[in-house]
């Protein structure tokens, strides 16, 4: 099995579908440390009323409790969609070393704030546009059955 970004937005794409079910807008995340899933999580928002119940939240809480430590610089964090400002901010105290989306999200993701300003830490890495169109559709879907 070939361990790459697909493979792992593919179990965030598994996440945001737990999340579709459950009526929670579908965005999905796992943190991968050493090809390993170390935390996963999928927008809880709704089901917690809590509005910090983000995907990328949940998975870093998740990785920081399996391992013990609150700083993931050889880790990498996989979302289904571009992180909002909160979660940006989550990820670079979390001195992630890479962070990979999907889809981009022009009405709530960080570029919408930060224009070409830097929210990660430093030395992250980012990749954009993994499987966008499979993550895109899933959200897509999911706002057209809201509206019906």
């Amino acid at each position: 099995m070939e361990f790459n970004d697909e493979y792992f937005m593919r179990e965030a794409l598994r996440q945001a579908r737990m999340a579709y079910d459950a009526g929670e807008v579908p965005v999905g995340a796992v943190v991968v440390w050493n090809n390993k899933i170390i935390g996963r999580g999928h927008n809880q928002v709704e089901q917690l009323n809590d509005s910090t119940a983000h995907a990328e939240m949940i998975a870093l809480t998740a990785a920081f409790n399996g391992l013990g430590s609150k700083y993931l610089p050889e880790a990498v964090l996989y979302v289904t969609v571009e992180p909002c400002l909160m979660c940006c901010g989550a990820m670079y105290w979390s001195k992630l070393g890479r962070i990979v989306y999907g889809a981009e999200d022009v009405k709530n993701g960080y570029k919408r704030i930060t224009g070409n300003n830097w929210p990660f830490h430093q030395k992250a890495e980012l990749t954009g546009g993994i499987l966008a169109n499979e993550c895109a559709q899933l959200m897509k879907d999911f706002f057209a059955a809201k509206r019906k």
